[in-house]
This record gives structure tokens, C-alpha cells and sequence, in this order.
């Protein structure tokens, strides 16, 4: 019997950085994909229970159907008080009941890379597209274009009753996080040149506040109350097998992880984290329960199969986005940084008829045969996926 996890990262001050190229300057990324999460996990695993533990967990990986573990990629969540908004990736065609003159707010539409729960729920399982959105959505793309824009008046009025996908928190996915840049200085071992770059890092909203409030009792005390307002990212975990000894050495594995940090600049501090491993929430079960009337998949990772697969029909119908993965690899037996080989994987969002599976991609790069110790690299293509429910010849 499957069994479902949902897994919270919280960073608390330490910033983060999940690279991505750039020219003269690192960007960085506010999350981290499923293949990045899968690599930095099985390293600290590998660490904890030995060369033989982690070739014996791959094995199962490359062999067995279905995989003992299914991961989702991280995504931003926010909590402030009681209440907390878990976003997940826009789906790459429109939600049923989305009009077909849309020109007054499709730019907005589209700048939506990720939905709250509730409204993704509703969009692609529930009701869909309404005209009280359409409403909403023409509203916002008129206040983008406004001048006075800033205003008090208006910011007031974003806030009025019955602004549902407001409320629900659609805009607010920026305000999660912030992302700066602090210079660096690289010398060359050789010839100690130094050259001035900028990392760039992200840091997730996090803030306690003091509450002062009276409590009705017979000597009338005050007493302060802690406010929470925090936000990191989270992701899913799918065991179908129910395996409970893999559950608690990914756990092991994930607390050293959080010690160490995940992504790069950990030197700096960076990357550092605690954790909540937790069963999943209802309303997340619901999501991987709605199947009677779902019409196609919406990839939660990155997706990666057999090249030699008939893929004319597997993308039949389909929607989506790829991305060529590439990057060096850590950890080196023989300490040089070797560029492992590139892999090119469907994206978040991406939408299949049938539930994609997947597999881990080899990406052993050529040279590492010849240095001792060596062993095979792969990225995780295995994919995780909700069904979904879209318009029509969208």
C-alpha cells in the first residue's frame, strides 16, 4: 500500500543557493528540482550507510517496479499564523471554463508560474475557470498598467472582500523570498589572479513576531504570544511499497543533509536547514485520489525515460517543456571537477495523457573510468505525477 509523505524545509536565516549559469554574475534559483534533491540525498546517504548501502538502494531504483521512492521537486510554501499556502506548478494548458477571449488579462495569466493549493485544486479538479476570476484577472492586469500603481488607495482596494485567488495568495508567491547578490573574489592557484564575480543568494521570508494581548483571568495578566511568519520550500514523497526501513534511513540521511546543507556556497553557510517529516496533509491526498474524470498527468518532477521508447505516442496529446540538465560532479575519487554528461528531462507542469514513469539517467562521465574507486552517476528521471483536468482542445 502507498504510502505518502510530506517533507517542510525550513532554512530559517540561512540563505540558499541553487545555481544556474549566468554571464559575469551566479543566479540562482529560489528551489531545487527533483534530480538535485535525489543527488544531494543519496550522497549524504552513501556517507551514512556506506558504498555497499547506496549500491544496494540504486539497485532498486534501476530494477524494481515501481521504485521504492517517487520524489517530487521542492516547491515554496509560506506560513503565517495558522494558515499556510503551498504552491504548485502551473499546469501548461488552461484550467476548464478558461474563456477563449482572454487578450485583457492573458499577460497576467501567463506570468503565473506557480498556483496555491486551493486555487490549483479548483482549477484542475474542481469547478475550473470562473467569471468571478476572469474578473479578478482583468482587475489585477488593469492595476499592473495603472501609473499609480503603489498607491494607498489602491493597495487597499487588492485587498477588498471577495477577491477570492488574492485572498487565496496567487500574487503573493514573490513575497516568499528575496534574492541579492554579494560580491566574491576567485584567485587562480596558479598565477593568484583574482577575478570579481557575484553570487547570487536567496533568502526565505522568516519573522517572529511579539504579540501583546490580554488574557481574561482574575489578576488580568498580559502575556506575549509568538506570531509566526515563515516560508521555505517543501516536497512529496510517494512510497508505493510502503517501505518503513527506507522511510527511516532517508530520514537519517535527510537530518545530515540538513546539517551540511543542500546546494552550493555551503562553505558559506548556506543551504542549511531543519526539518517536518509529516503524513500527507488531506488535501494533498485528495489531489492523488481525483482520477475518475482527470484527463491527463501534471509532472510535480522532472521526467526522464528510455531513449528507446515510443515516444511519438507517449507525448500523444501532451504538453510540454524540456530542459538539458547539466553540471560537474561532486565528490570526485580522484579530486578534479569532472562535467558529468548532459540529460535533457521534462519539466514541472508538463502534462501527459498517460501517468509517466521514468527511470535514473546515467550521466557517468567518460573519463571516470580511469580514476580508482569509481562508480556510476545518474540523475533522477523518475517522475511524480497528479491527475489533472483541462479544457478541452486547449
Amino acid at each position: 500500500m502507498s504510502d505518502r509523505k510530506l517533507v517542510k524545509l525550513d532554512f530559517g536565516s540561512n540563505p540558499v543557493h541553487f545555481g544556474k549559469v549566468g554571464i559575469g554574475i551566479e543566479e540562482t534559483s529560489e528551489r531545487v528540482s527533483s534530480d538535485g534533491l535525489f543527488s544531494a540525498w543519496m550522497s549524504i546517504y552513501a556517507r551514512l550507510f556506506g558504498k555497499q548501502g547506496v549500491e544496494e538502494l540504486l539497485d532498486r531504483f534501476l530494477n524494481d517496479s515501481p521504485p521504492p521512492v517517487r520524489m517530487s521537486s521542492t516547491f515554496v510554501y509560506s506560513k503565517k499564523a495558522d494558515s499556510e499556502i503551498f504552491y504548485l506548478p502551473k499546469p501548461l494548458q488552461f484550467p476548464c471554463g478558461y474563456p477563449d477571449q482572454d487578450l485583457e488579462f492573458f499577460k497576467t495569466y501567463k506570468s503565473l508560474r506557480y498556483l496555491p493549493l486551493d486555487v490549483w485544486m479548483r482549477w484542475y479538479q474542481g469547478q475550473g475557470f470562473t467569471d468571478r476570476d476572469r474578473e479578478e484577472l482583468s482587475a489585477r492586469a488593469k492595476k499592473e498598467k495603472s501609473e499609480n500603481e503603489t498607491s494607498e488607495n489602491e493597495k487597499s482596494a487588492s485587498q477588498t472582500p471577495g477577491q477570492t485567488l488574492t485572498k487565496a495568495g496567487l500574487f503573493d508567491y514573490n513575497a516568499s523570498f528575496q534574492e541579492h547578490k554579494l560580491p566574491k573574489i576567485a584567485i587562480d592557484r596558479r598565477t593568484a589572479a583574482t577575478n570579481l564575480f557575484h553570487a547570487g543568494f536567496v533568502h526565505f521570508h522568516h519573522q517572529q513576531k511579539e504579540n501583546n494581548h490580554k488574557q481574561k483571568s482574575k489578576k488580568n495578566k498580559q502575556e506575549s504570544q509568538k506570531i509566526e511568519e515563515r516560508a521555505g520550500l517543501y516536497f512529496i514523497l510517494d512510497f508505493p511499497q510502503g517501505d518503513r526501513e527506507l522511510e527511516q534511513k532517508l530520514h537519517a540521511a535527510l537530518q545530515l543533509l540538513g546539517e551540511e546543507g543542500i546546494g552550493g556556497r555551503r562553505s558559506s553557510g548556506a543551504g542549511r536547514f531543519t526539518f517536518e517529516w509529516q503524513n500527507l496533509p488531506k488535501d494533498f491526498v485528495r489531489l492523488f485520489d481525483f482520477v475518475q474524470t482527470s484527463t491527463h498527468y501534471c509532472l510535480l518532477s522532472l521526467y526522464w525515460d528510455d531513449p528507446g521508447l515510443n515516444w511519438q505516442e507517449i507525448t500523444r496529446d501532451s504538453s510540454y517543456e524540456m530542459e538539458q540538465r547539466r553540471g560537474w560532479l561532486s565528490g570526485s575519487p580522484s579530486g578534479l571537477n569532472l562535467r558529468r554528461q548532459s540529460v535533457t528531462m521534462f519539466l514541472e507542469g508538463s502534462l501527459f495523457k498517460q501517468p509517466p514513469q521514468g527511470k535514473l539517467a546515467d550521466v557517468t562521465p567518460p573519463d571516470f573510468q580511469y580514476y580508482r574507486n569509481q562508480h556510476r552517476v545518474y540523475r533522477n528521471g523518475i517522475a511524480l505525477s497528479l491527475p489533472v483536468r483541462i479544457k478541452p482542445n486547449s
